[in-house]
């Protein structure tokens, strides 16, 4: 079309491979400081800082060995990924923070708990089992349609459906232009004027299977997920909260050992300091360089071992490095022997 430009075929050579490191709001995600999406906005609101600068944009790589902050504080190595399962009580919102200042799930959690982001929502009526992950990479992971993973749901109803009424659900329908997918509805049983249905979704669309019963003309007065992809709520009561152990969480994530475990940050090499002066005299010598750093009064003690050393004449051994002499081992002393004479007798 005119007016606009063909895009050019990248570089061949160096200059087309890619970056070092991974994106920072990557980073930030895996170390469980927060999602990519909080990440970027962190970083847009320029509290994160990158070797001592902040930046502005995550269009930025980074390796092991940068060292990175967020509103001051070091961000460590990334944890292992951790998952936990939670009964969410009715009443509590799926977010860090509410503008009308309901309870939150994370203002409900144990103590002991360590920053976490909840895969997908429940809204604020609904109930059951809630995923809670410390790894970005995972929540997202998890959240994509492409994982496929089939979420069931307890539902009570208000009304008598029948077996047909539910059939529409089954086929799939179409809510105010909004296409959803074909559901798995089993009709449980009749409680008085409710009814108890099984239903599983794979999309998780907002308040889906609320809008969904609506369109068939029944309201859902109760809804509780009982379980999503293979973690299951089981005997867990509301409030209470599991963790899933490593094994269990590769097993179903289809993780290997290595992706399982910490990626350890490598420490960032001491910046080299500008030569001084008297160093620039005399470039051509090697400057001493301790192996390791000194002990509090070790520094004294290396300048006066290096003095002698300068100073020491032709010959004479390093007293640094003279060989102590060996000390000898005491001979064994052998037992006295007492004298054969007769013991005098003592005074009567």
């Amino acid at each position: 079309m005119a007016g606009k430009e063909k895009p050019k075929p990248a570089a061949k050579g160096p200059a087309s491979t890619a970056p070092e490191g991974e994106r920072i709001a990557k980073v930030l995600s895996r170390a469980g400081v927060s999602s990519r999406r909080e990440a970027e906005r962190l970083i847009e609101l320029g509290e994160v800082q990158v070797n001592g600068k902040t930046i502005t944009s995550p269009a930025l790589n980074v390796t092991a060995t940068d060292k990175i902050t967020v509103r001051g504080e070091p961000v460590g190595a990334p944890e292992p990924p951790r998952l936990w399962l939670y009964y969410k009580p009715e009443g509590l919102v799926t977010s860090t923070s509410d503008e009308k200042g309901r309870d939150t799930v994370f203002d409900n959690l144990p103590e002991d708990m360590p920053r976490v982001m909840s895969i997908g929502r429940l809204d604020l009526n609904s109930e059951g089992l809630l995923l809670l992950t410390n790894d970005g990479e995972m929540k997202r992971r998890l959240e994509l349609p492409s994982t496929g993973w089939l979420r069931k749901y307890r539902v009570r109803v208000k009304g008598n459906p029948t077996d047909p009424d539910l059939e529409p659900l089954r086929r799939g329908i179409t809510i105010d232009g909004e296409r959803f997918q074909p559901m798995e509805v089993k009709l449980d049983r009749h409680q008085g004027a409710n009814a108890w249905l099984t239903v599983g979704i794979r999309e998780g669309r907002n308040r889906e299977i609320r809008r969904a019963m609506d369109h068939i003309g029944v309201t859902v007065n109760r809804l509780i997920r009982v379980s999503y992809g293979p973690f299951r709520l089981n005997d867990m009561n509301p409030g209470d909260v599991e963790e899933v152990r490593g094994k269990v969480l590769r097993d179903q994530l289809g993780l290997s050992e290595e992706e399982g475990k910490v990626l350890t940050r490598k420490p960032r090499p001491a910046p080299k300091a500008a030569p001084k002066a008297d160093e620039a005299a005399g470039a051509g010598k090697t400057p001493f360089k301790p192996k390791k750093p000194l002990k509090p009064g070790e520094a004294l003690k290396t300048l006066s071992e290096s003095w002698q050393k300068a100073t020491r004449r032709p010959g004479k051994p390093d007293a640094a490095t003279a060989q102590k002499p060996t000390a000898q081992k005491p001979t064994a002393r052998k037992p006295a022997t007492r004298s054969a004479s007769p013991r005098k007798p003592r005074n009567p």
